[in-house]
């Protein structure tokens, strides 16, 4: 099985190399249209802002290429903005595959700290990503936007309001938390994925 890693100018994507090589997949890291499409699976992770990685992937139609993909894909934190229709950071235009408008988090208590960080539970589980696992388990969420609860949400987590902790729609998967830094939880998450 060969499973593609989308390359662009977004941090983190080294982690998750290698929590699917902990998984014994080799994954090829690439920006390439032809090599995207021929993958049995493509992961589109990323954190960074969100109107700089549009301008990245739009200079190389890498949006229309990720659009047009028919296998399954994985948007993880910045990915899952990203396939969006819209969002606040940099009044950006996204991909467009969920109807939905990324927003950002705004304090309503002094202990209400944005970025968000660490770690929190996942609720209203409803998608065979989350075989295996249970209602309240843990994830690691680092993220100052986020996506409302909406007709695609899979997955809600709760921090200053409910909102969408992971998101399905046709062959795309998403979650706004970082399932490579989320321990044996997180591991599942990705071999559900890779096994859909």
């Amino acid at each position: 099985m060969q499973v593609a890693i989308v390359k662009y100018n977004a941090g983190n994507i080294y982690s998750v190399v290698n929590a699917l090589k902990r998984l014994g997949i080799d994954p090829l890291l690439t920006d390439d249209a032809e090599l995207l499409m021929k993958a049995d699976k493509v992961l589109f992770p990323g954190q960074g802002h969100a109107g700089e990685a549009m301008d990245y992937l739009r200079a190389r139609k890498l949006d229309q290429v990720i659009s047009d993909l028919k296998q399954p894909v994985f948007g993880i934190c910045v990915g899952q903005q990203l396939l969006c229709r819209h969002s606040e950071e940099g009044n950006t235009d996204c991909i467009g595959i969920f109807d939905a408008e990324v927003k950002r988090f705004m304090p309503e208590r002094h202990e209400d700290k944005v970025p968000c960080m660490g770690w929190n539970e996942l609720h209203s589980l409803k998608s065979p990503l989350y075989n295996g696992l249970n209602e309240g388990d843990y994830v690691y969420f680092v993220h100052s936007y986020y996506v409302p609860v909406c007709q695609d949400t899979i997955a809600t987590a709760d921090y200053i309001l409910p909102y969408s902790a992971s998101m399905h729609r046709d062959n795309f998967y998403t979650c706004q938390f970082h399932p490579e830094k989320s321990g044996k939880v997180g591991e599942q998450i990705i071999k559900n994925f890779i096994d859909l």
